[in-house]
Formats: structure tokens, sequence, C-alpha cells
């Protein structure tokens, strides 16, 4: 006999199946096998962008950096990101209050068994990080993303 434990389980995990099923569900301009990726990317690189992980935190130097400038996809290169949205949170993530608009696409991620937005680049569907609603004003946002998943280029040498 099902309970009713069961039965929320199961469905909880019927929908993080369905949920991290967006970045590899294709449609994307960047498009890739995944030993291509594994070529182009680095092991951490492809362990967050192309399997969702999640680097540990305070290990990204761009944290704490605060240059003028854009941050990228590191998997292709979309600028995902400026410097003007970039703030501390003190969580150890990269924290931006919003991103390029349509520049990054979002999904719901249940792998903790709670709904979670997850962020993607919206060009090859890699896995950037996280969205909270405890972020500062004028969006109350904090796009917590992984250091890894990015690169950075300053101000005249990024495009938009």
């Amino acid at each position: 006999m099902t309970d009713r434990r069961t039965l929320l389980l199961s469905g909880a995990a019927l929908l993080a199946t369905a949920g991290s099923a967006f970045a590899r569900s294709g449609g994307f301009e960047v498009e890739k096998t995944e030993a291509e990726w594994k070529k182009v990317l680095t092991p951490d690189q492809y362990a967050v962008l192309r399997e969702e992980g999640t680097e540990r935190a305070f290990t990204s130097p761009l944290d704490k950096n605060y240059a003028d400038g854009t941050y990228h996809c590191a998997g292709c290169d979309n600028p995902v990101y400026r410097s003007e949205t970039k703030y501390d949170s003190k969580t150890g993530w990269p924290s931006f209050w919003a991103p390029i608009e349509g520049k990054v696409a979002t999904s719901v991620d249940f792998k903790l068994f709670y709904p979670r937005t997850e962020v993607h680049c919206a060009r090859c569907g890699g896995h950037l990080g996280h969205i909270f609603k405890d972020g500062p004003e004028p969006t109350g946002k904090r796009h917590c993303l992984n250091g890894v998943a990015l690169t950075f280029k300053p101000s005249g040498k990024s495009s938009s």
C-alpha cells in the first residue's frame, strides 16, 4: 500500500528529473555532445555547467572581484551579468541582483525536495546557479552563481 509520504517523495523525484532535463532538452544556439563539452571545459566547469553541480563556497576569486566589466558564461562566452549589478552577499559565491536582459533562463529545481529557481545560460543551457528572494533592491533577488561557471571581462573587452 502506498502511503502519502511515498507518493509525495515519488512526485518530488519526478519533478526533479523533469526540472533538470531543462539543460539537456536541446534547442539552444550552442549545442555540443557531452564529449565535446568535456574537451572545452575544465572538470570543475563541466561538473557545474553540465551536471548542475555547486562549487564550494569562498573558493572562487570572482566572489571578491568588483572591477568594472561583464561576466560571461564559461561554456559559450554569452555575456550574462554586468558588474553594476554585483554585490557582496557574504555567502561565498558571486552574487548579482539582476542579469543582462534575455541572457539567462530559469527552471525549477527540486533536488533538495523543495522548489528552488535554477538559473541557466540562455545560449547553451549551462547551469549557473540559483535565484533567491533575499537580495537587495531594486529587484529583491539574489542570483547566487558559481564562479567556475563564469569568466570575467574587464570594461572595454566585453560584449553585450
